[in-house]
């Protein structure tokens, strides 16, 4: 009974040992008697035992490696440490498990290489600004040589650029320099771009005041010609006014029947009325003087017949 049992439990342990399932992202390189046999994809499969075996169980999945800093020369003889990161995804798992030894470290070897031969075509300043080109160069010839090793390099970036310790104080020297001119530039283009406002704002307020000037005295003289036009008109009108008085009152007299003596009289009058107040010296006509005196010797007459009544 015990036997059974035991033999039921060998039986089951068997079994389940032949019994493989295979997850997602990942290839299993079955090899049996010691020789490579097939490549179990995701699923299940089932092995014999003794003979079949899982030789090696291989990640599918893209995988980021990152290597420690390299020791690389420039083209101009500057050392410089430059740490890499390769980004790889193994596409073939029997050239992975079968075609080198580890694989990880022949890419870091690899990767060193390569680098030191690109970096090695490159003076300091293009290899602190050409790192997409290296990156690019790198890849292709990484990816080229790890095709027989069922690797495919995706990516591969330069992480970090450290040059010697003078260079770098040479750098930030340089940097700062470069600061300085940049901050006098802009600071001089501030200066400038004032003093071109302050010109523009002094030179529109000039303007502004010229017209204002202007358009004052253009007021002015419009309301010094409209009040002479105006007085002129008033004069003028006064003129017509008395032209056309006289000219109603010679009407008048002549209606009336006058003679030449009461015309002469009312010449006399308008004499007096010029001399009126004023020291002037007024020549009368002989005409008028006798018709003077005849206006007395009636002005006399009028009164002695007044005073016989």
């Amino acid at each position: 009974m015990i036997l059974l049992i035991i033999f039921i439990i060998l039986a089951v342990v068997i079994i389940l040992s032949t019994v493989r399932i295979v997850p997602q992202a990942y290839a299993y390189v079955v090899e049996r008697l010691g020789a490579y046999k097939e490549t179990w994809s995701v699923g299940l499969h089932i092995k014999i035992p003794f003979f079949d075996k899982v030789a090696r169980k291989v990640n599918l999945k893209e995988q980021v490696v990152d290597f420690p800093p390299q020791p690389v020369i420039t083209k101009d003889n500057v050392t410089m440490q430059i740490d890499t990161v390769v980004y790889f995804q193994i596409t073939d798992p029997k050239l992975y498990s079968y075609g080198v030894e580890n694989p990880i470290m022949a890419i870091e070897n690899l990767t060193a290489t390569t680098l030191r031969n690109v970096i090695g075509d490159l003076e300091l300043d293009e290899t602190l600004t050409s790192r997409e080109t290296i990156n690019t160069q790198m890849r292709a010839t990484l990816d080229e040589a790890t095709d027989p090793w069922g690797i495919k390099v995706n990516r591969v970036e330069l992480k970090n650029i450290i040059p010697p310790a003078a260079i770098q104080d040479a750098m930030e020297k340089q940097m700062k320099a470069e600061r300085e001119r940049r901050e006098a530039i802009l600071i001089a283009e501030g200066e400038k771009k004032s003093a071109i406002l302050r010109a523009e704002g002094h030179k529109e307020s000039v303007v502004l005041e010229a017209e204002g000037e202007k358009e004052s005295a253009i007021l002015r003289a419009e309301a010094k010609k409209e009040a002479t036009i105006r007085e002129a008109e008033g004069q003028a009108e006064a003129i017509r006014t008395v032209q056309k008085a006289n000219a109603q009152g010679i009407e008048f007299i002549k209606s009336a029947g006058a003679d030449d003596a009461v015309i002469q009289l009312k010449s006399l009058e308008a004499f007096a009325k010029a001399a009126d107040g004023k020291a002037t010296k007024i020549i009368i006509p002989s005409e008028i003087q006798s018709l003077a005196g005849m206006v007395k010797s009636v002005t006399e007459i009028g009164q002695n017949e007044e005073i016989n009544v």
